[in-house]
């Protein structure tokens, strides 16, 4: 990647720490017998992330353990998420190490109250819209915030791939701008939100060439002229409008932080070295 004069690093904290902590091989202990594989893994892949993107500037966000807000809207929103909180070892166990290296990074981090991670990333790319923004994570939400300016880059180590508009249009055959009308369409398992019956990727974005968004879909279904697809789209109307609102991100938090506190500039650290400086190693 070429520098930028100012590049947002954005990173779904939550969503690399489950990633690195459920993909390590191994439980891994340090010589006092802690474990520290979610720490291990999360401080290198965040390492790895920064020298391929080379921000500017960086803030990580992390999911609180409250109640979500969006499951005023569905119960089943996420009800399909294991709860983790009862485990004596658990990716949250490791948190606070996880913020010691950050600390140690000189990275700011916080979690999100009231709303979920997800909303105060979109809050940012909303409001610095003339700032390049790349979005560490690999939730597909975010594919509806991408632009030509903000893109997600969805960290596998060597399979990683940045996403852009181009990537969204040759995977599903949509724009970026249409991704939460696909969504509502389509469902979403991971999230446990259920779309319209005999909708699958293809119908959708079929529908939404024809008819543009979600809501003129909504307004004309008369029109669809498979029957048993319009028999569809009229039987879960509620359902897809519900759906639009849990998946679409709200962008209208207050920033934690201002842009010019974010300010990062790599200094070479190893993640032994990053280990090493709190403490986890000797």
């Amino acid at each position: 990647m070429k520098y930028a004069k100012n590049r947002l690093l954005l990173v779904d904290g939550s969503n690399l720490l489950f990633q690195m902590f459920f993909g390590m091989p191994a439980r891994i202990f340090n010589a006092q017998g802690k474990p520290i594989q979610g720490t291990l893994g999360f401080t290198g892949a965040l390492l790895k992330i920064l020298r391929q993107t080379q921000p500017t500037h960086v803030a990580v966000f992390f999911d609180s353990q409250q109640k979500n807000p969006r499951t005023l809207l569905s119960a089943d929103y996420k009800a399909n998420r294991v709860d983790y909180s009862q485990a004596e070892e658990n990716p949250f166990s490791q948190l606070n190490d996880i913020y010691a290296a950050l600390d140690f990074l000189g990275i700011s981090y916080t979690e999100a109250a009231g709303c979920e991670a997800d909303d105060l990333i979109a809050s940012y790319v909303a409001a610095l819209n003339q700032t390049e923004c790349i979005i560490s994570s690999l939730d597909s939400d975010f594919f509806q915030l991408i632009t030509e300016t903000v893109s997600v880059l969805r960290y596998r180590g060597k399979n990683t791939v940045l996403c852009t508009p181009e990537y969204i249009t040759q995977k599903f055959g949509i724009s970026a701008k249409q991704y939460v009308d696909f969504k509502a369409l389509t469902g979403d398992v991971s999230d446990n939100i259920k779309g319209a019956d005999k909708i699958g990727p293809k119908t959708a974005a079929r529908l939404l060439h024809e008819f543009g968004t979600l809501e003129n879909l909504l307004l004309h279904a008369e029109k669809i002229k498979q029957a048993a697809i319009k028999t569809s789209v009229l039987k879960n109307t509620e359902r897809l409008k519900i759906n639009y609102k849990l998946i679409q991100l709200n962008d209208s938090i207050p920033l934690p932080f201002p842009l010019s506190t974010l300010a990062y500039k790599d200094a070479g650290y190893t993640t032994t070295e990053v280990l090493k400086g709190i403490g986890l190693k000797e």
